[in-house]
């Protein structure tokens, strides 16, 4: 049984994680098996403060040890799941465990700049580390029917997804809620984007990528009016749109964590966890340009 420690506590994701992996307060058909959250580190947020204390006393009565340190987890746990909601703090809350040669979870999104993300990548290979970040929409039942073309309507030609996308200046863009359909994307495309440019406004953001094999997608961040996630499919055969469901999106995700711990293979190759980031980058920069063509790098 692999022994997993949480940092920071500004999340649902948090408690949720906990419930399915140590099999308590949900239904039996959300278990996962193979892990257990044994301690925990509160932390504190710019985010969503108010979240920690209700948080922390759901994670008291399930009977998980919280302490004030996250050096004080370091040998205690196998693993560690960085859960912070603020992405631009990620690199200073995974650097000390990878550093130490601790296999990482970095909870969605995975740095809120390219730079941070590169210097987790870096730190990871160096060590030979298992590290991983993702949405839990890219391992959606109707996502994961639909990848590399298995689906009715063939090879994908492109994609368009959608899903809310509320703000927040910590995590700018896409980089908050956004993650999700760029999630979907980046699973149903694959890898490979080399220019983006994004239109944005309160009520609606809009991100189109062109891959350097010619195909073109699309992003619709979703600000105003009624909210959901989805994607249509643009396939040789033909065109199909779908609903994405939320019911075993942490389930599935933690799924392919606990494996990615036991097993030390990658369920995501990191050049296209870096790929994201630097979709997403090169979006805001679009965006704040008024529209124009941003070229990534990764």
């Amino acid at each position: 049984m692999i022994r997993l420690g949480i940092v920071d506590f500004d999340t649902s994701h948090a408690v949720e994680f906990t419930k399915r992996l140590n099999h308590i307060d949900i239904a039996e058909d959300q278990w996962v098996e193979g892990a257990k959250v044994v301690a925990g580190v509160p932390g504190k947020s710019q985010i969503s403060p108010e979240v920690i204390p209700k948080n922390v006393e759901l994670m008291k009565k399930y009977g998980v040890p919280l302490f004030d340190d996250p050096a004080e987890l370091y040998d205690k746990i196998d693993a560690v799941l960085i859960e912070s909601v603020d992405g631009s703090v990620h690199l200073d809350r995974a650097l000390p465990f990878l550093e130490r040669g601790m296999p990482t979870y970095v909870d969605k999104p995975f740095a809120c700049s390219l730079a941070h993300a590169r210097e987790m990548v870096r730190v990871a290979e160096m060590k030979h580390l298992p590290l991983m970040s993702s949405s839990s929409l890219r391992y959606a039942p109707e996502v994961v029917a639909a990848k590399g073309g298995k689906g009715p309507t063939g090879a994908v030609v492109g994609v368009a997804t959608y899903g809310p996308s509320p703000t927040h200046p910590r995590n700018p863009g896409l980089f908050h809620y956004g993650i999700h359909p760029t999630e979907m994307l980046f699973t149903l495309m694959g890898p490979g984007c080399r220019r983006v440019t994004c239109l944005s406004e309160p009520g609606a953001e809009v991100s189109v990528g062109q891959w350097a094999d010619g195909r073109i997608s699309s992003i619709r961040g979703i600000r105003a009016g009624a909210a959901a996630y989805g994607f249509t499919l643009f396939g040789e055969k033909g065109v199909a749109t779908s609903g994405v469901g939320t019911q075993y999106i942490y389930r599935e995700l933690l799924k392919q964590i606990v494996t990615m711990f036991e097993t030390r293979q990658l369920p995501i190759d990191l050049r296209e966890t870096l790929e994201i980031v630097a979709f997403i980058e090169g979006a805001k920069k679009s965006a704040d340009s008024g529209g124009a063509a941003v070229e990534l790098k990764v």
